[in-house]
């Protein structure tokens, strides 16, 4: 821990839009914290990511270890902790921590990402990137020949049903609810696929393996009809929450929790940016986060150039 408090940037996030932030940041040699529990955020949940530039094919896990290999370069403090509160008092920021700390800086940037909904069930957890995963446009190639299923009945599901039928012998549709939820023209082309089985009033009970996923355990909601699917990939399509709870109250939120910002990643506020899948931006992709990351690194930069430097405050290099 780092007795330093004061910063010129301080960035709160350590997936692919936090990251590349701190890379935008350090070279124009911002004095910045990053802030984060974790590095990489949801990407470390992809089993095979193919649509990042420059990587035909590479795993959730070996990109994020790029980017910290990337990163290291710049001996950027790096606090593993989480924001519990921001606030705003003049031109200052100040991010209180998980662990009782505060921290003030000139300029923030929020990349605090969303937390994927998770079932709850046994062994969602312990096969998360072998398997389990929430999201079908990152990971759904990586299933193309095996037999998956989708959880969720919404927009999200179907959507996720509507990439995987196309490249998966079946695809099953689990839904709690009495019928699909989603838009009707979507569920008109999961209706009409020879290979998607829809089960609503379902709900899953269980998800089954050791190394990898070997299937799921599904039940009637009023229960007594238990029954196992046999696949190798579930995609689980409930929702994700953005993390934000902490910016609540110095910056507007919209209906779905997410930071609205312009194409600059301001978010109205002066001094105040944010990047990535907290934000209201649409298509929640790695590399759109990563973009975001660096308009909002370069939008402190030229925001932090044009503010009076105080004395005991960071030293920018300009």
């Amino acid at each position: 821990m780092a007795d330093k408090t004061h910063y010129d940037l301080i960035v709160l996030g350590g997936g692919p839009a936090g990251m590349t932030a701190v890379v935008y940041g350090a070279r124009k040699q911002m004095d910045m914290l990053v802030i984060s529990d974790d590095i990489g955020g949801q990407t470390m949940w992809s089993a095979g990511i193919e649509n990042y530039l420059g990587f035909p094919f590479i795993t959730g896990p070996e990109l994020v270890q790029k980017f910290e290999e990337h990163v290291r370069q710049f001996n950027v403090p790096h606090e593993y902790t989480r924001a519990s509160n921001l606030s705003r008092t003049g031109d200052r920021f100040s991010v209180q921590t998980h662990d009782g700390r505060t921290f003030t800086a000139r300029a923030v940037i929020v990349a605090t990402g969303k937390s994927p909904r998770m079932l709850g069930v046994p062994g969602e957890k312990e096969l998360i990137g072998r398997g389990v995963t929430y999201c079908a446009t990152c990971d759904g190639p990586v299933f193309a020949g095996h037999d998956v299923a989708i959880i969720g009945g919404g927009n999200s599901g179907l959507d996720a049903v509507v990439q995987m039928m196309k490249i998966c012998p079946k695809v099953y549709i689990i839904e709690r609810s009495p019928e699909l939820r989603a838009d009707a023209v979507v569920v008109r082309k999961a209706q009409e696929a020879d290979n998607v089985e829809i089960l609503t009033g379902t709900k899953v009970t269980e998800i089954i393996g050791e190394d990898f996923v070997d299937g799921i355990m599904i039940d009637s909601v009023d229960g007594g009809s238990p029954r196992r699917l046999d696949v190798k990939g579930v995609f689980i399509e409930i929702g994700l929450s953005p993390n934000t709870d902490f910016a609540d109250g110095v910056v507007r939120l919209n209906p779905h929790g997410e930071i609205p910002v312009d194409c600059a990643a301001r978010t109205g506020i002066p001094g105040l940016y944010a990047a990535g899948d907290v934000t209201d931006v649409p298509e929640k992709q790695i590399i759109i986060a990563a973009g975001d990351g660096a308009k909002a690194a370069l939008g402190a930069y030229a925001y932090l150039v044009r503010l009076p430097v105080a004395e005991d405050w960071g030293q920018m290099i300009t």
